[in-house]
């Protein structure tokens, strides 16, 4: 008969191993992006309100190709000669536990890959840029972003998989966390085999402008939209919301309609990771976030 303490330790080996399997994810909480008016506060104002659980800096609108990468902060700062004094808020954000992503692409912009050898290139130039890597021109100064968002919404699909593929590599020497910002209707046009590759950590789906998708009479639409993203391959899936009626063409969800009747609906996903809002702007002029922050 085995001896007490070998009893002991074989139970205490065995609920390791359940508490591995059953490990919970990270809470749910609020995406927003920040980066496209002058007037909506710093980034470190931002994260100071405790309502966001990540930022998005918003965006790289140039690169691929053999472009000259540019980054549009709507005169936040001037790129073209430094935008290193926002090192500090970057960092301030993370000490918050707030996670701060690069946004590439956007609705206007300049950017696409024509290779796999160019995403690879760019994959090069942000690591070393914006990441983990290193070097003499970091746009944003020292601070160490946690990950990219791509924000794909012109060109084609092409190479996009690839680039991603680059950040996972580089994730063995640091966590290079990915998110993808698709439109509603499935596939997305430009995100869809990015996205398959199952390299995407958050997917913060764009429920709006999208007529067949979006809130308008009631939530059906939205919801039977929402229970296909649940299926593709990505460990968390995010409701993307405009967070004033002014910040999009289309799609505007009341506050009190989303908790009431949205949220307890889609909450039961396991992939349920929470609820993105464009933009911080808007969200300032409106107080989305903190009028949803408790029910997310």
């Amino acid at each position: 008969m085995a001896s007490g303490h070998s009893q002991l330790s074989a139970l205490l080996l065995l609920s390791i191993i359940a508490f591995s399997f059953f490990k919970p994810l990270e809470a749910a909480g609020i995406a927003t992006y920040w980066g496209q008016h002058t007037d909506e506060g710093t980034l470190a104002s931002a994260c100071a309100t405790g309502n966001y659980q990540f930022v998005n800096i918003a965006f790289l609108t140039t690169f691929g190709n053999g472009q000259t990468p540019v980054l549009n902060l709507a005169g936040h700062c001037d790129p073209a000669s430094t935008c290193s004094s926002l090192s500090s808020d970057i960092q301030a954000c993370q000490n918050q536990g707030v996670k701060v992503f690069l946004s590439l692409g956007g609705a206007v912009g300049s950017y696409s890959l024509s290779s796999t050898q160019d995403a690879q290139q760019v994959a090069d130039y942000l690591w070393n840029n914006f990441l983990g890597g290193q070097s003499s021109s970091r746009p944003l100064g020292a601070a160490v972003l946690d990950g990219i968002d791509f924000d794909i919404e012109s060109g084609s699909g092409q190479f996009w998989p690839d680039l991603a593929r680059a950040f996972a590599a580089y994730s063995s020497q640091k966590k290079v966390y990915l998110s993808a910002a698709p439109q509603c209707p499935i596939p997305d046009a430009h995100l869809d085999s990015a996205i398959q590759t199952g390299l995407f950590d958050y997917v913060w789906v764009q429920f709006y402008n999208n007529g067949q998708c979006e809130y308008g009479a009631n939530a059906d639409a939205l919801l039977a939209r929402w229970n296909q993203w649940t299926q593709v391959n990505s460990n968390q899936i995010f409701l993307g919301l405009p967070a004033a009626t002014g910040a999009a063409g289309s799609g505007y969800m009341p506050p009190d309609v989303l908790t009431s009747t949205v949220l307890p609906s889609i909450k039961s996903s396991p992939k349920y990771g929470g609820v993105m809002l464009w933009d911080r702007f808007f969200d300032q002029q409106n107080g989305y976030s903190a009028a949803i922050k408790n029910s997310v």
